[in-house]
């Protein structure tokens, strides 16, 4: 049997390397562990998006900025300085023989699986602000990091509000903050960490406020026990708090809000890789299921040595934040450097070099009887602020609580209300287990260009709360490329092989494609492609 002329099985793509390690975020993991990797004789390439662009912190991508980014963001050039500076360990990875790319976004990567068979070998898609293009790799490791939890509260959608991870990186790694005062939500490590940041900034911290009992800081005032009631100005101006009943009414004058209730792992490369992920509130939610060296489980290969002799697949691996949350990684980057340093040791033994063993210590690994349930503080604080039915959950589609609660359609279709009277979550619950990618289908929270970072953990949250269930049980929406917002100029400007371009006329061949849906097809026109015989380009 011939082979279709169209497929692209047996061609020969437009790679623009072939790198033996790629390590995908350049934080204290990923820099650890590409020095550790250069150092054992690997070539490796370290790749990380920061400086992201403004338009991407316009929709609090990958962090919730807050619309706090001075202009100074404007200027790539400028930021990529103020990111080596911030970061000096760069500056030895360059001398190491690390390739660097600094404001480069991993927004694809693909390996072979049922439904993909013609790949020669595992391959990461790679952009930047003009272009994008594909690198084939032989192993990963995925330092990805960790992402602010998005939790809903009264007027949490203003300007003004942003993320725990943005204000660091506003503070720190671009040094383009824009505030002068803030207040603190969230009295546990995350919130610690950015009472940290924002000293050592010179931002006055105006007070921390917590649904439950905080550790006092000192010099700071601390508002044990509060909810937020609202958020003043079109922009923020200041917040109003409460106790739960509603008594102890105060306005802390304020320019931003820093939601700093939690942070979550960043797994959206391993889920898109097939690694096999598990919900653990002790890790901040759903984390890769890893060996005791940081090797995933890829591709529905269980165990440790996945990318050993005679397992196929490529070896993916785990370091830092995106591995699992824990509050004292949070406070000691030293942590996440180790991690990066024993997954690039189990890399480089996987490519058969040597490499030390790593002891692995109580501290390192974190184990969840040393830590406390992050998932029970996340809901007690969702818990807390549900009572407003019209709070907004998904900011980019306008998603309600409400609109969760009652399942309802999007506000821009036109539907009769009555007919959804009826119906809710709970009746949902009750034809079949919930889960967030139905809900998304019915009332497309989690669909808007954010990608779901600001709303994932509370959909889930919600769903699990409405079915009186574990937040574990409720699976995790699925995550597909661009992993990041891009440009279609970015993604059109790819070049393939002419190998893979030849013959893609079969599918814009169609000439009836052009004919509006509401005329009629004239007669004549025929399926057209290059290949057929007979047929004229």
């Amino acid at each position: 049997m011939a082979l279709d002329p169209t497929s692209i099985a047996g061609k020969e793509y437009a790679w623009e390397a072939h790198v033996p390690l790629v390590v995908v975020g350049a934080g204290p993991a990923g820099i650890a562990a590409a020095l550790e990797a250069a150092g054992l004789g690997m070539q490796v390439m370290l790749v990380d998006e920061h400086p992201v662009a403004s338009a991407l912190m316009g929709i609090d991508v990958p962090w919730m900025f807050g619309e706090r980014m001075g202009a100074a963001v404007q200027n790539q050039g400028r930021m990529i300085e103020r990111v080596v500076a911030a970061r000096p360990e760069l500056q030895a990875a360059f001398e190491a023989g690390v390739d660097v790319r600094l404001g480069v976004y991993a927004w694809s990567a693909f390996v072979e699986g049922p439904t993909s068979r013609a790949l020669p070998g595992p391959v990461l898609g790679l952009a930047d602000e003009t272009r994008a293009w594909f690198v084939r790799f032989d192993r990963m490791i995925v330092a990805a990091g960790g992402r602010d939890l998005g939790l809903a509260f009264p007027g949490w959608d203003r300007p003004g509000v942003m993320g725990a991870r943005g204000f660091a990186a506003a503070v720190g790694l671009y040094g383009a903050f824009s505030g002068r005062r803030i207040v603190v939500l969230g009295g546990g490590a995350a919130g610690a960490e950015v009472v940290r940041a924002a000293r050592a900034a010179g931002v006055e911290v105006a007070g921390i406020v917590d649904v439950g009992v905080v550790e006092g800081m000192a010099d700071v005032p601390v508002y044990a026990g509060y909810r937020v009631s609202g958020v003043e100005g079109a922009e923020v101006e200041a917040v109003r708090i409460a106790r739960g009943d509603g008594s102890g009414a105060l306005r802390i004058a304020c320019d931003t809000v820093v939601l700093a209730v939690d942070v979550v792992p960043v797994v959206e490369m391993f889920d898109l890789l097939g690694c096999a992920l598990r919900f653990d509130g002790t890790r901040g939610g759903w984390v890769p299921v890893l060996d005791r060296e940081g090797r995933c489980s890829q591709a529905g290969v269980s165990g440790p040595g996945v990318s050993g002799p005679g397992v196929s697949g490529p070896g993916v691996y785990a370091a830092g934040d995106c591995a699992g949350v824990s509050d004292a990684a949070l406070a000691d980057p030293g942590l996440a450097a180790a991690a990066g340093r024993k997954a690039a040791r189990a890399a480089a033994r996987d490519a058969g070099l040597v490499a030390p063993e790593v002891e692995v210590g109580p501290a390192e690994m974190a184990p969840a009887a040393m830590e406390p349930d992050r998932d029970l503080w996340r809901r007690a604080w969702l818990g807390a602020h549900m009572g407003a039915p019209d709070l907004p959950i998904c900011r980019c589609e306008e998603v309600s609580l409400a609109d969760i609660a009652g399942v309802r359609p999007p506000r821009y279709l036109d539907y009769d209300a009555a007919k959804f009277a009826d119906r809710d979550v709970r009746t949902l619950a009750a034809e079949g287990p919930l889960n967030q990618d139905q809900i998304k289908r019915l009332t497309r929270a989690g669909m808007g260009a954010c990608q779901g970072r600001r709303c994932r953990e509370q959909v889930q949250a919600i769903l699990a709360m409405s079915g009186n269930q574990a937040t574990g049980s409720v699976p995790m929406p699925s995550h597909r490329a661009p992993l990041r917002p891009l440009p279609l100029s970015v993604l059109a400007a790819f070049e393939e092989s002419d190998a893979v371009k030849d013959n893609w006329t079969a599918w814009f061949g169609i000439a009836a494609q052009w004919t509006p849906h509401w005329e009629k097809v004239p007669d004549g026109l025929r399926y057209e492609t290059r290949w057929k015989p007979g047929v004229e380009e």
